[in-house]
């Protein structure tokens, strides 16, 4: 596994420098046009550059989606928008649309292309034409067991493919859905998605007694039979490896820095040898569905969630470390600044998330002091940077967690 990939999620470019922090490999990103995730922040040109050459420096990647389906009016500026993305050096662009790949292959020729999964690759002759048209790497469709992935790599050996390893799936083929656009007016082909899924619903059947309707509900809380449950397949990554995948993709560009730091963090010691059964636990901690592992290990009839709410998880996002001051004196000990986000007060015992060896240790706050350096027994402001003894060299990035009782 360790030649593997780990590809997350970026939504803004702060949460591109949070997922190199903490050990991804590559990251994939959307721009202001094109991308199926209009309502995350995104990226301006300027800011892709920033990104592109701030993981350059690191030596890791970063790919930019352009996978919705493109109608005739979007091709006027998308040639252009493709010689833009290889001047900055993205190192990939994520395509869905054949016509969308034929314009790239014509405005930039070098610059390479990923399909993404709303292309629906299911079989590996799609993959092999995929390959013969240029195509470096296909993202495959979810909906593959691990012996058609084994199928696909042995047919098309020299074909890249990445495959999601975590996060929330959408309840349609491989993401194709019509129902924001029907309900809403909101096209998820073209990145509006209101996930609409996600809402309660009541059936109502007609009977053939009577000319009325027949209300249908789960229970008191309605009927969430769109609700799809979110991926987990942390216990079989060395499984993909062997059936030829090289990319796990963590799903969430709307999601949290938290819920990206908590995530990335898990996956990265897993990658690199780490305890199953101790990081386990670290992907409770941050709110999710109940987990499945939908169809990679064959055919699987338990992939909703019928309950609408997310667990809140095991742990609550307290604070971002922004600064350490080391002790001044053999006898004292080192203060952390720590940008606020969660209210907490003097005596609570935070827990450390870091990629460092700093994991998972606790402190208890002690002499807090608000930014001006006044005593602060109750830390209420939000985004206020406050301070407090610590005896860990924490770092930038470092996030400060409070376990739920």
């Amino acid at each position: 596994m360790k030649n593997c990939e780990l590809l997350a999620p970026a939504g803004n470019l702060k949460k591109l420098k949070l997922a190199f922090y903490y050990g991804a490999d590559a990251v994939y990103a959307g721009g202001k046009n094109f991308s199926l995730r209009t309502f995350a922040d995104n990226f301006t040109d300027d800011e892709l550059r920033e990104g592109i050459s701030y993981a350059h420096a690191l030596g890791k990647k970063v790919y930019i989606a352009c996978n919705i389906f493109a109608r005739n009016a979007d091709f006027s500026v998308l040639e252009d928008y493709f010689r833009t993305l290889r001047e900055m050096g993205a190192d990939a662009v994520l395509i869905s649309d054949l016509g969308v790949f034929r314009a790239c292959r014509r405005a930039a020729p070098h610059l390479p292309v990923h399909i993404s999964t709303q292309a629906n690759t299911t079989n590996r002759e799609a993959v092999a034409m995929w390959k013969e048209l240029g195509a470096s790497r296909v993202v495959l469709a979810r909906e593959l067991s691990l012996r058609e992935i084994a199928d696909i790599h042995a047919y098309v050996p020299d074909m890249e493919l990445e495959a999601f390893v975590h996060g929330a799936m959408c309840i349609s083929y491989s993401g194709r859905c019509l129902l924001s656009d029907y309900l809403d007016g909101r096209s998820s082909n073209r990145g509006a998605c209101v996930q609409a899924c996600r809402y309660r619903y009541e059936i109502r059947t007609s009977e053939s007694k009577n000319d009325g309707w027949t209300e249908v509900q789960e229970d008191e809380r309605g009927t969430y039979f769109l609700n799809s449950k979110d991926l987990n397949m942390s216990a079989h990554l060395s499984e993909l490896a062997d059936a030829g995948v090289c990319s796990f993709k963590i799903e969430g560009r709307m999601k949290s820095e938290y819920y990206l730091a908590t995530v990335v963090n898990a996956y990265r010691r897993l990658m690199d040898g780490g305890d199953l059964a101790a990081l386990e636990g670290e992907l409770s901690a941050a709110a999710h569905r109940d987990y499945t592992t939908a169809y990679t290990l064959g055919d699987n009839h338990e992939t909703v969630s019928y309950d609408n709410s997310q667990t809140k998880g095991t742990c609550e996002f307290i604070a971002v470390v922004r600064g350490y001051e080391p002790a001044s004196g053999a006898s004292e000990q080192g203060r952390v600044f720590a940008e606020m986000r969660t209210r907490f007060y003097e005596g609570d015992v935070l827990e450390i998330l870091s990629p460092s060896e700093h994991f998972q240790k606790t402190v208890t706050v002690r002499n807090m002091k608000d930014s001006t350096g006044a005593p602060c027994p109750d830390a209420k402001r939000v985004q206020e940077v406050v301070s407090f003894d610590c005896p860990y060299a924490l770092q930038e990035g470092d996030i400060l967690r409070r376990r739920r009782k």
